[in-house]
């Protein structure tokens, strides 16, 4: 596959793994978890051949899951194990390879919650002789309010068992979780890293109603072939796609409300090369693997400063350089501040461009409550790119 050398999350895992101990493990996407918890796995099943699901992996998108069945089919190629995807959103044949699979008693499960438990309510899932349950993405998966499900299906498995935990970040609810979990586990926390050293980062201060227009000057001017623009809501993602696309810009969006085969068609595009321009919610910020991306856009100010180093590690991966810009409008200002705090560095606010009105002043310390009233329509308003709303 490539690997010459163990990451550090790898080379602390591992042994601890191979060890049958519980582990509790923080460390951020783009460190080889996946690998750190599938080599111990698929070497003890290929040392010990099973005809039993022997590990159920639980993940927060369909996008990991099948990212993680990929990364199974590499390592065991040469191996007589045998896996399973599990996720929601595909049509009934889907649902009856992944019947069939169950019922077979698959070596490696890795699911969504929600479609697991609809398989486990029908009484024909196998998990009577399962020895490894690893919870990948847990943070994301208690921010997405997977909580409850993950509760029931920990009904359905054995008390007996390794039981693995990986989170980017280790909230009070995560601690909780693992203490519920987890058996006297072996605990490591490697640090969120800083921005890798090839991002440039740069920011703007504008107002939503001139958002959708700096878009596309930016990415008319820098004629990028690949480019991730993240926003906070599905519905702006929406919008700004459509946008974008009355524009002449081709752009796709990832949300839960496609279907599997068309997210699995526009991240195909993306990594081929097809699609230049592709516009998510952060549902693509973790754990999903894509090379080569020029620039990351913020189209709104992170959450968290986790959040902020999660999107703009999408680009300048394995030391190659890209850019990461940040649109701060006058209420993320304070959050856009800690955010610099967190990584110890003052992004530059770069003037909006020749023809633009000016945007909001740069006043970090005051802290300003959203209207709950606002909206999340932005137009290509003040441009000439206007159009009407719909």
């Amino acid at each position: 596959m490539g690997f010459s050398s163990p990451t550090p999350i790898q080379e602390q895992a591992i042994p601890i793994i191979m060890s049958g101990r519980d582990l509790v493990g923080c460390a951020q996407t783009g460190t080889g978890k996946t690998a750190a918890f599938l080599l111990p796995i698929l070497n003890k099943l290929a040392a010990e051949p099973s005809d039993h699901t022997d590990t159920l992996i639980i993940v927060p998108t369909r996008e990991l899951a099948l990212q993680i069945y990929q990364a199974i089919q590499g390592f065991s190629y040469h191996t007589s194990i045998n896996s399973q995807v599990i996720y929601g959103g595909g049509d009934g044949a889907n649902f009856e390879q992944e019947k069939k699979s169950l019922q077979h008693g698959v070596n490696i499960i890795i699911a969504t919650p929600g479609r697991l438990i609809s398989h486990l309510n029908m009484g024909y899932v196998k998990l009577q002789n399962l020895k490894h349950l690893i919870l990948d993405e847990a943070d994301r998966m208690l921010d997405m309010g997977f909580v409850d499900d993950i509760n029931k299906i920990i009904t359905f498995l054995p008390k007996e068992r390794q039981t693995l935990l990986f989170s980017a970040t280790m909230p009070p609810k995560i601690r909780q979780l693992a203490a519920r979990l987890l058996v006297n586990p072996e605990q490591i926390s490697l640090a969120v890293s800083k921005p890798a050293e090839g991002v440039t980062q740069n920011a703007y201060l504008v107002y939503d109603a001139q958002k959708n227009s700096l878009v596309a000057r930016i990415l008319k001017e820098k004629k990028l072939s690949s480019v991730i623009i993240f926003s906070g809501t599905k519905q702006k993602v929406k919008e700004l796609e459509r946008d974008l696309r009355k524009v002449g810009i081709e752009a796709s969006a990832i949300h839960s409300d496609l279907l599997q085969q068309e997210r699995e068609e526009v991240l195909r595009n993306f990594r081929s090369k097809k699609l230049a321009v592709l516009v998510a919610t952060d549902i693509l910020s973790r754990g999903i693997d894509i090379e080569d991306i020029g620039l990351v856009l913020n189209y709104d100010v992170p959450g968290d400063a986790e959040d902020y180093i999660h999107r703009i590690g999408r680009t300048a991966r394995a030391e190659t350089t890209g850019e990461a810009i940040t649109f701060i409008n006058e209420l993320d200002q304070y959050k856009f501040s800690k955010i610099e705090a967190f990584i110890g560095n003052e992004i530059a606010k770069l003037p909006l461009p020749e023809g633009m009105p000016k945007g909001p002043d740069y006043n970090p310390s005051v802290r300003v409550k959203k209207p709950a009233h606002q909206g999340n329509r932005r137009n290509f308003k003040g441009s000439k790119f206007s159009g009407k709303k719909s």
